[in-house]
């Protein structure tokens, strides 16, 4: 397609473009007929996801807690330089 031709395209369709498979013309999907679609923000904005957010939150241990420490020994596991290669030890 042209520059000119990409232009007047019809508003209902779409260049879809997917690995190992030519571009294609294709009609859009309207995401409002979706089973799920009152799950995404667009529907609510309460279901917008907030990187800001969730990058912020921290685990809170508090002092009586219990948890479960392990405690592993690498050493005996070959070293691999940044090729994959096992190095002589």
């Amino acid at each position: 397609m042209s520059r000119d031709e990409l232009a007047v395209m019809d508003g209902n369709k779409c260049i879809l473009q997917l690995r190992g498979v030519r571009p294609f013309l294709s009609d859009k999907y309207d995401i409002t007929r979706h089973k799920r679609y009152r799950m995404l923000s667009d529907a609510n904005p309460k279901n917008a996801f907030h990187i800001e957010t969730y990058l912020r939150h921290r685990l809170h241990v508090q002092p009586d807690d219990v948890c479960e420490v392990y405690e592993y020994d690498a050493s005996s596991v070959p070293q691999t330089d940044p090729k994959g290669d096992q190095q002589a030890s």
